[in-house]
Parts: C-alpha cells; sequence; structure tokens
C-alpha cells in the first residue's frame, strides 16, 4: 500500500510529465500544493466519480487555473471519466485536459478558470447557493443540502481587485462552508512577489471577518488534515488556511522555489532528478495499479450518494411538494406554468401600452414573474432603486436569513458577476444582479466566462445611453451594447418598449 507521500507524489510525477510532453503549461504550483491536495481529496472531500452532478456533493473549486494539471491529476487518479490518454493530450486542441480548467469539457471541473479570482468569487457564490438552498429545502432529520465549497487560490488570486469584493462580502455573509487554501509559495512568473505583493494576508482576511489559520506547513499532512478539521468546525464564518509551500517541490534545488518552475516544462534532465529525489522508478504515463487502487474514490462515492439517495427518498415521502420542487429545480426545467405566466404578462402589456421607461417594466415583469420562479436569486451593485431589481414582499438574503432572495452585493460589479456565475453553476437557481450599463466594463471578464460556459444568469443594465444627460461622459454607455454583443454565446437583449421588456 502506497504511503501518502507517494500518493502525493503521483499529482508530481503526472503534472510535470504532461507538461514536458505539451512543451508548455505550470509544473510549479502542482507540484507544489500536491499534499494539500492529497489530504482534502482523500480524507475529506465527500463527491462520486461515477457522478459529476450529485446535487449534495462537495465542490471543488481550482481557482489558480493555471496549474490545472493538479485537478487532471486528481480527477484522473480518483476514478473519474479522464483516462490516462487524456492526460497525454493535455493542452491539445479538443482534448479533455485544456491549459485551464473548462466547465463540460472535462467531468468533474465545477467550473472554467485561469482568470485569476473568478474561481475564488465562484465559489463564493456556490457557498451562498448551498447556504441559500439549505435554508430553503432542509427540514429537521432530513438536512438533503449540506456539504463544504472548498477553493485553491494563489498569490496572483489574492492580488486580484474581485479577490477583495468576493471575500469582502463571503465574510458579511458568514458562509461558514466555504473553505479556502491559499498557497503562499511567495513566486509568481515575474520572481518573488516581496517586490510587488507584501499584504499580511491573514490580517487582511480576519478584517472581512473570515476565520483564519496561518502559518500552516503545506507539506505536513498531519497539519493540513488538522487544519482542515479546525475549518469545518468553524459554522459562522468562512475559512482561510494559508499553506506555506514550495513551489515545484521535489525539483532540483536550483529550480524549486523558484519562477522558471511557474510556467514552463521542467525539462528532461530536472524530470530525472525528480524521479531520483521522490524515489520514483516508474517511466512516464506510468502508475502502478496499487497506486489507483489507493486513490479510487468511486466505491465510497457511491456508497455517500446512495446514503443520500435514502434520506432523500424518505424526504419524499415526508416532504413530497418540497421533493418534487428540489428535483424540478435541479433539473433546470421551469414551472409548469410558466408558459402560461408569461402569456398573461404578454398580454396586459399589449393592451395597456404604457409609454414607461423599460427599468420600470423590467420591475413590473419582475414582480410578475418572481411570484412563479421561486428559483430568483436577485440583486443590485448598491443601485437597487435606480435598477428596480427588487420586488414585493422578497426578503434579503443575510448571515441571519438564508432563506432571503435578494443579495445586496455593494459597490461591487466583478465580483457580483462572478458570484452569480458560481450560483448559476452550483444548480437549482436564477441569479440575476443589477448595474448601470456603464460598469458592465468592470465586470466584463465574468460576464464573459458566464457566456464561455453557457450559464443561465441574467445582468441587468439600467441607465444605458446619452439620455442620462447631467451624470455626465462617465455614466453615457455610448459603446458598452455594441461591445457586448461581440462576447460569443452572450445574448444581449435592449428592449424598447414593455413588451419587448416582458
Amino acid at each position: 500500500m502506497p504511503s501518502h507521500f507517494e500518493l502525493a507524489n503521483a499529482i508530481r510525477i503526472l503534472s510535470m510529465d504532461a507538461v514536458q510532453k505539451a512543451n508548455s503549461g505550470h509544473p510549479g504550483m502542482p507540484m507544489g500544493m500536491a499534499d494539500i491536495a492529497e489530504v482534502l481529496w482523500n480524507d475529506f472531500l465527500r463527491h462520486n466519480p461515477t457522478n459529476p452532478h450529485w446535487s449534495n456533493r462537495d465542490r471543488f473549486v481550482l481557482s489558480n487555473g493555471h496549474g490545472c494539471m493538479l485537478l487532471y491529476a486528481l480527477l484522473h487518479l480518483s476514478g473519474y471519466a479522464l483516462s490516462i490518454e487524456d492526460i497525454k493530450q493535455f493542452r491539445q486542441l479538443h482534448s479533455k485536459t485544456p491549459g485551464h480548467p473548462e466547465f463540460g469539457d472535462t467531468p468533474g471541473v465545477e467550473t472554467t478558470t485561469g482568470p485569476l479570482g473568478q474561481g475564488l468569487a465562484n465559489a463564493v457564490g456556490m457557498a451562498i447557493a448551498e447556504k441559500h438552498l439549505a435554508a430553503q429545502f432542509n427540514r429537521e432529520h432530513f438536512p438533503v443540502i449540506d456539504h463544504f465549497t472548498y477553493v485553491f487560490m494563489g498569490d496572483g488570486c489574492l492580488m486580484e481587485g474581485i479577490s477583495h469584493e468576493a471575500c469582502s462580502l463571503a465574510g458579511t455573509l458568514g458562509l461558514g462552508k466555504l473553505i479556502g487554501f491559499y498557497d503562499d509559495n511567495g513566486i509568481s512568473i515575474d520572481g518573488n512577489v516581496e517586490g510587488w505583493f507584501t499584504d499580511n494576508t491573514p490580517m487582511r482576511f480576519a478584517a472581512y471577518g473570515w476565520h483564519v489559520i496561518p502559518d500552516v506547513d503545506g507539506h505536513d499532512r498531519e497539519a493540513v488534515r488538522k487544519a482542515i478539521l479546525l475549518a469545518q468546525s468553524v459554522k459562522d464564518k468562512p475559512t482561510l488556511i494559508c499553506c506555506k509551500t514550495t513551489i515545484a517541490w521535489g525539483a532540483p534545488a536550483e529550480l524549486a522555489g523558484t519562477a522558471d518552475t511557474h510556467g514552463a516544462p521542467l525539462g528532461e534532465k530536472a524530470i530525472q532528478e525528480v524521479r531520483k529525489n521522490l524515489n520514483w522508478p516508474y517511466p512516464a504515463f506510468e502508475i502502478p495499479a496499487e497506486f489507483y487502487a489507493a486513490w479510487d474514490a468511486r466505491k465510497k462515492g457511491q456508497q455517500w450518494e446512495q446514503a443520500w439517495q435514502e434520506l432523500f427518498v424518505a424526504y419524499k415521502k415526508q416532504y413530497p411538494e418540497l421533493a418534487a420542487e428540489f428535483m424540478r429545480r435541479f433539473s433546470g426545467k421551469l414551472p409548469e406554468n410558466w408558459h402560461a405566466t408569461a402569456d398573461v404578462l404578454l398580454q396586459e402589456m399589449q393592451t395597456k401600452k404604457e409609454t414607461i421607461a423599460t427599468r420600470k417594466a423590467s420591475h413590473i415583469s419582475l414582480n410578475h414573474y418572481a411570484k412563479v420562479l421561486p428559483e430568483l436569486i436577485g440583486g443590485s451593485a448598491d443601485l437597487t432603486g435606480s435598477n428596480l431589481t427588487d420586488w414585493q414582499g422578497v426578503k434579503v438574503f443575510s448571515k441571519g436569513n438564508p432563506a432571503g432572495q435578494y443579495l445586496h452585493y455593494g459597490v461591487r460589479e466583478f465580483g457580483m458577476s462572478a458570484i452569480m456565475n458560481g450560483m448559476a453553476l452550483y444548480g437549482g437557481l436564477i441569479p440575476f444582479g443589477g448595474t448601470f450599463l456603464t460598469f458592465s466594463d468592470y465586470a466584463r471578464n465574468a460576464v464573459r466566462l458566464s457566456a464561455l460556459m453557457k450559464q443561465r444568469v441574467i445582468f441587468v443594465y439600467t441607465h444605458d445611453s446619452i439620455g442620462l444627460g447631467e451624470d455626465g461622459p462617465t455614466h453615457q454607455a455610448v459603446e458598452h451594447a455594441p461591445s457586448l454583443r461581440l462576447i460569443p454565446g452572450l445574448s444581449v437583449w435592449r428592449p424598447c418598449d414593455t413588451v419587448e421588456t416582458a
């Protein structure tokens, strides 16, 4: 039976060999975070490789997506439908192992990451969704939604401004099922980060209201395990585990801990030295059967899901209407009366023929549709009264009221958009959020990723022309609508009246 250290080395070896074969990629992060990943995936992560869509699985997000060979190695070793031949095709056209994780291309990948910091914001959205849906559906003795969201992040993620937007909100909302791992290796592409990133990260996150576990040796299995147990025990705050690691751990001394390993193959000579250092006698892409057996999570994953299925059968008997609603929403289907409801509103709009601002028409439509769409979860980037994105009787989502369907995102357009992507990816919800059209520039990359992932997210942009007048040119969105239409896969609707708005 391989040791835990040897199991982590399987990640290191697969990662460096795949990058070498592709002649491009990022071997350093997977080699540095392999020990952390081995502890999390083998001792804590509840998932089912035979069914990546099980609704009550733990979510795992790799926000530092350039290190995606870490994730591909984990998925392959634990039994997902990702073969060694897929690993060999790393970074090749149309492969299941692209150069950054792509949602929909690879089984087990929860979200598309690569633009740093967005995976972290997606994870915040997933944790919001978990907390919200648990409040809506769970009943005494029936925790049908009850799991953790884990996210890996690096220095680059935390330098990006979106990390501040998302993590500040996460602390305020008390997302106790969110656990982050900060890969504190002190290295980015340009070298040692002490020249441009000297934040006191533990104090920063403590100021956000997070539970922070500092100075964890990311290569000490027991230290990592204890940190995760401590993180899980804190229910009212998200947790950041700050892990000290060495980038490209196991590489020759002249490479390990240096920027040379961040985004380039190690080279054949160095790879042979790694094999010697790690006492790994096997050739490239050869993993012994006992390693696969030790990593295989399919049996326990099926057992976890089977136990949940049995719980859900009892839940269905006790609460048949709730169970039916749960299944409908996670299937993505709209209510049976959706078309009839829409027809009523359209007929009303056509009859009245009111001449009103389309944001007011949007507000009327929202009040109508919200009655039949409990999966709606709305919000605004501190412009609720201008965007008109709330509706009659809606309750605000908060730390003390997670069943609320309205989020006050604050002035966080980018964070709001990426958080909504996370909620949509989670399932069971249709998120929408509003701001002024001119501020779509702040959010653009998250909007682009939403379209790339084909997610059902609604971005509500008001105040969309030079008609703003007295606000001046900074708020007069002249070029924004055509600019958004350039994004592949994004449906842009600019309604001219109440009927088109409905």
